[in-house]
């Protein structure tokens, strides 16, 4: 080891020491990869970004360990009529600085929510009422049906309305602000914990609520959550007892894990599909030598692409075999057809015909946008696929970058600056609807929220009127002979490259005992922790 490197690995351990100081048993020491951008819970549609909010923040639903949708801060709920969804608040709950909860809650956030400057507007399209019927009872008035308009409200949090206006939070955060709002350093939900501190980059602390209004079944008493980014520093650290809890393990550090006496890795199904998107929109493409036209407007440039990747080696060799292959843009165990896709095989040869018949003999130039700290082994993904397209010709610039840039620069708030990306999306409402509606839907900035995570502008009007029958087809095999008609227009289309579903990877204490939700939202409500 180098004197620099000496310096740098003493400057971590001092770094780890300080945020991870000696506390109870009853205390938690948590490390991931990526860190807690913003307190805001409109900033940033992203599971890790829930999973710490949701310690806090309540929606008026909530998932159970087995993703089953139970009550929240609605105690019940019903459709008096197919446009019309009634939902009976929880009475009795306040918010962490006192302020009761009530419909005028639920209201405000249902306009802040659907506000520029959010990332989670597909939560509540825009044409939907709400009603207030009483201080404790609220109605949304629906256009059309829809069976499952509150499927993705686990993650939809409640806000203080009363504290939003003191605190000129009315407006969400915008995840590419560069100023942070009260709002991102400061949180005031309902939930089981309260943030003590947040120290961006650094260190988050949680207490539990004295006044929390609903049962835990876990016994901590404190949560301290510290991003590392160092896949060495981080496993380094729950091997030594310094931190209870990682996500993720790397997946060439399992078996270490498993060996060891005092940690296991958890490991199980994920529902997150890892994929590969263009920018279809632009008529010139960013970030490209191409001037004056986009290549990827052409379905044979992104077949090309597709059939340059060799699915299996990024499996066996940057997945180790903890991930699988998907077809589809939507994890297998979330579609019931989904065994009737097959993934069109690797084919260099063919890939640089297309190329050729495209007008691209020589391939061309593009960067690549990818997170570095947001998947598992995201940046070695977006690695391989540079080195495979670079054998048909295509020179690919990786921009690889944590994931607060990344989301800053790609999503909508960002101007959706990017001509190539990857991106891993798990369906909030567990139905391939919410993957037909939010990424592989029309764009439309003004008119709704149809398209908001379609970073690349794919679009077909034919493939949206089928994605608008999904939604209000009660009758699950119509339904999804639907779904099925709707993937293959994609897949005729070429309008993604999805690459697999990874495999969960969470080193835990033998310590701690801690449920694992395949959506991959580490909830520590649930968890336990013994002497």
């Amino acid at each position: 080891m180098s004197i620099g490197q000496s310096l740098f690995a003493a400057a971590l351990a001092g770094a780890l020491a300080l945020a991870v100081s000696p506390a109870s048993s009853q205390t938690l020491r948590y490390a991931n990869q990526g860190d807690l951008k913003s307190l805001d819970p409109y900033t940033l549609n992203e599971s890790t970004t829930h999973a710490h909010l949701g310690h806090v923040y309540q929606g008026l639903t909530a998932r159970d360990k087995d993703l089953k949708i139970i009550p929240a801060l609605a105690e019940s709920w019903e459709t008096p009529e197919p446009t019309r969804w009634r939902f009976h608040l929880r009475k009795g709950v306040k918010f962490h600085n006192g302020d009761p909860f009530t419909a005028d809650d639920v209201l405000f956030s249902a306009d802040r929510v659907r506000k520029k400057g959010s990332n989670m507007q597909t939560r509540l399209a825009p044409d939907v009422k709400v009603v207030k019927v009483d201080d404790y009872t609220v109605d949304f008035i629906l256009p059309s049906p829809n069976p499952i308009l509150h499927s993705s409200w686990d993650v939809w949090y409640i806000m203080d309305k009363k504290w939003a206006e003191a605190n000129n939070v009315v407006d969400p955060t915008p995840v590419a602000a560069t100023t942070p709002s009260y709002a991102s350093l400061h949180e005031n939900g309902t939930g089981p914990f309260i943030i003590e501190s947040h120290q961006p980059g650094v260190k988050t602390v949680f207490k539990a609520n004295p006044n929390y209004w609903g049962k835990v079944e876990g016994n901590l008493k404190d949560i301290i959550f510290t991003p590392i980014a160092s896949d060495a520093t981080r496993v380094a650290a729950l091997l030594s007892g310094e931190v209870d809890v990682i996500e993720p393990v790397p997946i060439q550090d399992i078996s270490r894990v498993d060996s060891s006496p005092n940690a296991q890795v958890l490991k199980g199904p994920e529902l997150r599909t890892i994929f590969i998107g263009f920018d279809q929109t632009r008529d010139e493409l960013l970030y490209s030598n191409i001037k004056g036209k986009n290549p990827f407007k052409d379905a044979r440039v992104r077949e090309a692409f597709y059939k340059a990747i060799d699915i299996e080696l990024i499996k066996t060799r940057v997945m180790r075999g903890l991930s699988t292959p998907s077809a589809l843009m939507i994890a297998p165990e979330l579609f019931a057809l989904s065994k009737e896709f097959t993934r069109p095989k690797f084919d260099p040869d063919g890939a640089k015909k297309l190329l050729t018949e495209a007008g691209y003999p020589d391939g061309f130039e593009v960067t690549m946008d990818c997170p570095n700290d947001r998947y598992v082994n995201d940046a070695a993904i977006c690695q391989a696929v540079v080195g495979m397209l670079a054998r048909i010709g295509v020179k690919i610039n990786l921009l690889a970058q944590p994931k607060a840039q990344y989301f800053a620069k790609v999503l909508k708030q960002g101007g959706y600056q990017t001509s190539f990306y990857l991106l891993g999306w798990t369906p909030s409402t567990m139905d391939s609807h919410n993957v037909l509606y939010d990424i592989m839907g029309c764009r439309d900035d003004a008119k709704s929220s149809r398209g908001e995570a379609n970073l690349g502008g794919y679009c077909n009007k034919e493939f949206d009127a089928i994605t608008d029958k999904v939604l209000v087809e009660t009758d699950t095999a119509k339904r999804n002979q639907l779904i099925k008609q709707a993937y293959e227009i994609g897949m005729k289309d070429w309008a993604y490259i999805p690459l697999h579903q990874q495999a969960l990877a969470w080193g835990v204490s033998k310590k701690v005992n801690l449920p694992q939700r395949a959506d991959n939202l580490v909830m520590f409500h649930w968890a336990t922790k013994k002497e």
